[in-house]
């Protein structure tokens, strides 16, 4: 059965064997005529649809062995999934971008639900002398609901997400906590008569609208310096990606244009000048050069090149001109598989983690055994309104025992780390080297080109 895919350009279905076929960046296009591929070569972003098999991989910084072929929320801790290898110029993180929103708008908006609620305990910032408590109350309610509803709303997303996951994660805990806070404060301000008077402290039932609200931006805020991490250690993966050549003197028919890197193809004839960046891998064909390999050895001193001698792409020619033909483009060349081991070694987990992993696992259904015991202790033989100081205290057992730092403090460790070696040139394989790197007494290294810089200062 013939597989059909759609053009890009004029979205027909057509038979991918039959098809006009363009690859850019290591993706296969598909076109219906000469005409869509010409349109596509002049304005490249108006089409996005790529070769089957070709589709993004997705998958969790914390958890690498999960994945999937579209965006979403990693089941095991709730996390945004993030796509395996980034193109160059890609959009900054978005999720940063939404938490960002989101941690500002709440914090303007939790700022007066505290003073309303605690400002009591700070005479300067006293308004219950100037509001009356009916009003305050409202005020309260009406502030905390969209930073608990919709600022807040990725927590219970997520929460839930981990319950039909049947993998409790740091969001239960804290969609529980805030739910409760909230919850309960709702029905107080909404249907005040349905408490008896033996849980109201002067006629009224006590509100916990600043715990939620609070509670909220303060975990948004950890939720967005995370994002910031991980978005600013992608970006030695894009300084990397940037090592690598924009233009190349493409020969073709005797005469030498200048294309974008992303169209050439294999088996191009590239022309490379004194000072240039050599495009992609290939081989000499014609010429002779000295090269800066440094980027890929470390060594200063250049390496000589004749016909036949196989040249590496983001490398430096320095002396001579030279004709070579492509053997290796997009994710085939050693640059792409470079910023490839980079990338999945920030991914990748140091045995350390999996004990982490495996108390985290544990962990939630004891903190949630927990709160239940202190509610149901409170609750019996707590002083009154002993109801408002149970739930306190099940809140204070979720909120406080979250697991945030548990789970990700090693993968968050490997990941910033493991970006900032890429950044100095060094290049770590996996987060068991890092691991194993604490047991290393004595390096052996040459000291020219590598210690130093090969020439006197």
């Amino acid at each position: 059965m013939a597989q059909k895919i759609k053009d890009p350009i004029c979205e027909m279905e057509i038979d991918a064997a039959k098809a006009i076929k363009l690859t850019q960046g290591g993706i296969t296009y598909y076109f219906c005529s000469e005409g869509c591929r010409q349109k596509f070569l002049k304005k490249p972003s108006v089409g996005k649809s790529e070769a089957p098999g070709n589709k993004s991989i997705y998958t969790c910084p914390m958890h690498p062995e999960i994945e999937q072929d579209k965006p979403g929320d990693c089941p095991k801790c709730g996390m945004n999934l993030e796509r395996k290898a980034a193109p160059i110029g890609e959009e900054d993180n978005k999720e940063a971008r939404i938490l960002s929103r989101k941690f500002w708008i709440g914090l303007i908006l939790a700022f007066p639900v505290f003073l309303l609620a605690l400002g009591e305990m700070i005479p300067v910032f006293n308004l219950k002398a100037f509001i009356p408590s009916n009003f305050s109350r409202w005020m309260q309610f009406i502030f905390a609901t969209p930073i608990v509803l919709w600022a807040g709303n990725i927590f219970f997303i997520r929460a839930w997400r981990s319950v039909l996951n049947k993998s409790l994660n740091m969001f239960t805990l804290i969609a529980m906590g805030v739910g409760a806070a909230y919850g309960f404060s709702s029905i107080a301000v909404l249907f005040p008569d349905i408490f008896p008077q033996s849980l109201k402290t002067h006629g009224e039932i006590g509100l916990y609208f600043e715990a939620a609200a609070v509670i909220t931006v303060l975990v948004l805020m950890g939720q967005l310096l995370e994002a910031k991490a991980r978005s600013r250690t992608g970006q030695a993966i894009k300084a990397l990606l940037g090592l690598a050549a924009k233009v190349a003197h493409r020969i073709r028919d005797g005469k030498e244009e200048d294309v974008a890197i992303d169209q050439i193809q294999k088996d191009d004839l590239l022309r490379v000048r004194p000072g240039e960046k050599v495009p992609l891998d290939g081989i000499i064909t014609e010429g002779k050069s000295a090269i800066d390999e440094s980027m890929i050895s470390g060594e200063p001193v250049p390496v000589a090149k004749i016909e036949g001698d196989r040249v590496i792409g983001a490398t430096i020619n320095q002396t001579g001109t030279f004709v070579m033909r492509t053997e290796k483009i997009g994710s085939e060349t050693l640059l792409s598989q470079i910023v490839k081991m980079v990338a999945d070694a920030q991914r990748s987990r140091a045995p350390i983690q999996k004990l982490a992993d495996q108390v985290s696992g544990y962990f939630v259904p004891v903190v949630l055994v927990c709160a239940a015991a202190a509610f149901i202790i409170w609750l019996i033989f707590g002083p009154a309104p002993a109801l408002a100081y149970a739930l306190v205290s099940a809140i204070s057992v979720l909120i406080i025992a979250c697991p945030c730092a548990l789970g990700l403090a090693t993968p968050m460790s490997i990941m910033v780390g493991v970006g900032k070696g890429a950044q100095s040139g060094i290049l770590i394989k996996n987060a068991e080297a890092i691991e194993k790197c604490e047991k290393i007494t004595h390096i052996l290294t040459d000291k020219t080109g590598t210690l130093t810089a090969g020439r006197p200062q």
